[in-house]
């Protein structure tokens, strides 16, 4: 037959024997609002994109990103326009 393990119960700790918290502690550290986690960068866009490898002339390239930062979305809001009117198939290759 076993005999009766005694319980030691929880140790004591001192809270004044807790690390100093660091600006680099904050810095990593996750942010909470309630339950929910706030999640740090861009937050995510609405609009569903597909990423694609595509080849295109060097020269049209070349003028969107001389653009400045931004020149893929002003490609695809360029793509976006053209097909406002038009339809692919009318391209003859």
């Amino acid at each position: 037959m076993s005999a009766n393990k005694t319980s030691i119960g929880t140790a004591w700790v001192d809270p004044d024997d807790a690390p100093e918290l660091s600006d680099a502690f904050f810095e990593q550290a996750d942010e909470y609002q309630g339950e929910q986690r706030v999640k740090r960068g861009r937050p995510k866009s609405s609009i569903v994109r597909e990423r694609i490898t595509i080849r295109l002339e060097h020269e049209v390239v070349q003028q969107f990103k001389a653009s400045g930062p931004g020149w893929q979305t002003r490609m695809n809001a360029a793509l976006v326009d053209w097909l406002k009117t038009h339809e692919p198939s009318e391209i003859s290759l």
